[in-house]
């Protein structure tokens, strides 16, 4: 059984929103969403809800990453049939142990090894694991090491030979944030604006690992790797630092750099306000935001 996405958690009867915490390897998904004959991280978990709880479910996510992206901190949300409840707790609960453990231990065995439901819990009232959310925050992840990529960091590190100038990326990075149109740093979706705030965005250094740290409101499609993409043109002394903030007047995407490889890519946390804000925060983030004229 299934409710839209924007519904607000059951807790009196009927259906139940649950919230879930995720984590996954994207290397062998087309993405999170759902697609006909493409294995997506959303499809896999409501295959394995579905046989659980013993009808369809549909799942709902703040990221809906892309194809290749991984999540160590990816949120989503369900609703359930609040009958099947006492099935899904377990009848014999040890004092204090969390509400859904055994749910998630059955999921571990009904799940592939590249996905894994690291929590579940009851929804506040309002929750929306996307309309809520005040903020997501990604990691992306370059080895500068002579000899590439470590063998197990191989599917989330993106091996870099050519010569990073780190100071002129940081520049860059400081000159995009703030609340702007990021045209030309999405992949374009007819009706889908691009207004987003960039809170984040800066680059450390460990050893030979180089990462990435960008948070924001939201995130267009494709907008994260396509940052990434463009600061490593100035890092590589091919475009000065002001270039950056100069693509921010087109209203497209730019074809003058590429985005960086989808493996690089981690969602590493989502953050949300307390619950009796929930309702509030979805208002403000369905009010779709427009580019100003002139």
């Amino acid at each position: 059984m299934v409710t839209s996405h924007d519904q607000p958690a059951i807790s009196d009867g009927g259906l139940v929103r649950l919230r879930l915490d995720i984590a996954y390897d994207g290397t062998a998904f087309a993405g999170w969403a759902t697609q006909v004959n493409q294995r997506t991280v959303a499809g896999v978990l409501a295959e394995a809800f579905t046989t659980i709880v013993g009808e369809p479910v549909s799942l709902y996510a703040a990221g809906r990453t892309d194809a290749g992206v991984h999540a160590t901190g990816q949120v989503a949300h369900l609703d359930v049939p609040a009958a099947c409840l006492p099935g899904l707790r377990g009848r014999y609960r040890p004092d204090g142990a969390p509400e859904f453990d055994r749910l998630i231990r059955r999921l571990s065995r009904f799940l592939p090894n590249d996905v894994r439901v690291l929590d579940i819990a009851r929804a506040p009232a309002h929750f929306d694991a996307r309309f809520s959310a005040l903020r997501r925050h990604y990691e992306y992840r370059l080895s500068r090491a002579p000899f590439g990529v470590l063998p197990l960091a191989r599917h989330d590190v993106v091996g870099w030979h050519r010569p990073l100038d780190v100071d002129a990326m940081n520049a860059a990075s400081q000159e995009l944030l703030g609340l702007r149109d990021f045209a030309a740093f999405c992949r374009h979706r007819e009706g889908a604006t691009t207004i987003r705030e960039l809170q984040r965005f800066d680059w450390g250094v460990d050893g030979h690992q180089l990462t990435a740290r960008v948070s924001a409101d939201a995130f267009c499609w494709s907008m994260v790797r396509s940052l990434v993409g463009a600061v490593l043109a100035v890092g590589e002394g091919r475009r000065p630092v002001q270039w950056c903030a100069d693509l921010l007047k087109k209203e497209r995407r730019s074809s003058d750099f590429a985005a960086a490889p989808a493996r690089g890519l981690t969602l590493v946390g989502v953050d949300y306000p307390p619950d009796d804000e929930m309702a509030a925060r979805v208002m403000i983030t369905r009010d779709v935001r427009i580019r100003p004229s002139g």
